[in-house]
């Protein structure tokens, strides 16, 4: 099939847009009001204190190896900061089986030994469907990249059967001391003060409401996007493909073409000083217990930033994320400070990319537009 001239202008002009350095001022400048730095601030602040916990049990014990996936489970904590104390608890739990499910199933996937291409292919669908489920349960903001985040972990080999059920067993204990911890600090926050559970369209400032496809389209593209930016950075030898894929659902995050390049460069920029960050901490070898500190101080700084520039919060979630890894599988700063750094370029070139291959008509109109009112 090949495009008409028209439309292939029309796409040269919407990439040239996309490309402007107008895009990248506005990522740079853009700072959004936070709805509620009092809710986000102790929203981040519980999945910190969920994560010393966590530690401080698992640690000692017989089942340290399995410290990352509590940690994992420890992120439902994040979900549901705009909704009522009632609403909260269902929608934590709702995040802790979107976290548990994805890793209860690559984990059984690797145990039954698929190659490392397949498990990826497995990630885009499972990628898919999870975007899906969030948009549908509204599980409102960080978004479906957690759970991928969640899911990209159990990649690693299983070796046995005892370890894939370890693996879920941990994971569904930091979902219920996330839910537990909730439940005793919930009425800290400002409750008079929230608005409306955020949606994607909302955070975007898009007024229209998703048709009923919006879900199923979506959760095709979001898992296309997966697969291509996973399989890209597999064939290229790098050693986490699955954070290209994290990049480019990221970045797919965006409800419109703007807000997709947006993230894109937001993206990049917070995780190139994110990443040099990390990588000065972790090269001074710091011990078990320095680590998992700085890891729940900028979540923390994480949550209180990523609400005004999604750039300022890369900066603060790329070091938390790689201390995460640490814990989970100590490996080399330098290496998986790189690593992230050219699977997040990948994934948001990706998505960028896809993103304007199935844009609308209307949507590249509407990039002209917004971009006329900018430049």
């Amino acid at each position: 099939m090949t495009l008409s001239p028209r439309r292939a202008a029309s796409y040269r002009l919407s990439l040239r847009l996309l490309l402007s350095p107008a895009r990248l001022r506005e990522s740079l400048t853009t700072l959004q009001p936070q709805p509620s730095l009092r809710n986000a601030t102790i929203a981040g602040a519980q999945v910190a204190l969920a994560l010393v916990l966590i530690a401080a049990a698992l640690h000692p014990s017989p089942w340290q190896h399995v410290l990352g996936f509590a940690c994992l489970g420890a992120l439902a904590a994040l979900f549901g900061r705009c909704a009522t104390v009632a609403q909260r608890r269902r929608i934590v739990l709702i995040a802790g089986a979107l976290l548990l499910g994805p890793v209860a199933v690559l984990s059984w996937l690797s145990w039954l030994g698929l190659p490392a291409l397949a498990l990826l292919l497995a990630l885009a669908a499972i990628t898919g469907v999870i975007a899906a489920l969030a948009h549908r349960l509204q599980t409102g903001v960080p978004g479906a990249v957690i759970f991928i985040f969640a899911a990209s972990a159990a990649l690693s080999p299983v070796s046995s059967l005892q370890l894939l059920l370890e693996r879920c067993i941990a994971t569904a204990l930091g979902v219920a001391v996330a839910w537990v911890l909730c439940l005793l600090t919930d009425r800290l926050r400002d409750i008079s003060a929230l608005p409306a559970p955020p949606t994607e369209a909302l955070q975007h400032r898009v007024l229209t409401v998703p048709s009923p496809g919006y879900a199923p389209r979506q959760a095709l593209r979001v898992a296309l996007c997966a697969a291509l930016a996973s399989g890209l950075a597999y064939a290229a030898g790098w050693p986490h493909p699955a954070w290209a894929a994290i990049g480019a659902v990221a970045v797919q995050q965006g409800a419109h073409l703007p807000g997709t390049v947006h993230r894109a460069w937001q993206r990049t920029l917070g995780t190139l000083v994110g990443a040099a960050l990390a990588w000065a901490f972790l090269s001074a070898a710091p011990s078990f217990w320095t680590v998992l500190l700085a890891a729940a101080v900028l979540q923390i700084c994480t949550e209180m930033t990523i609400g005004m520039n999604y750039a300022l919060g890369q900066i603060f979630v790329t070091p938390m994320a790689l201390l995460m890894t640490t814990l989970a599988v100590p490996g080399e700063a330098a290496d998986m400070a790189l690593a992230r750094i050219l699977d997040t370029v990948l994934g948001a070139g990706v998505g960028t990319v896809l993103a304007l291959a199935f844009s609308s008509v209307q949507e590249r109109i509407e990039l002209a537009r917004h971009h006329r009112r900018t430049a």
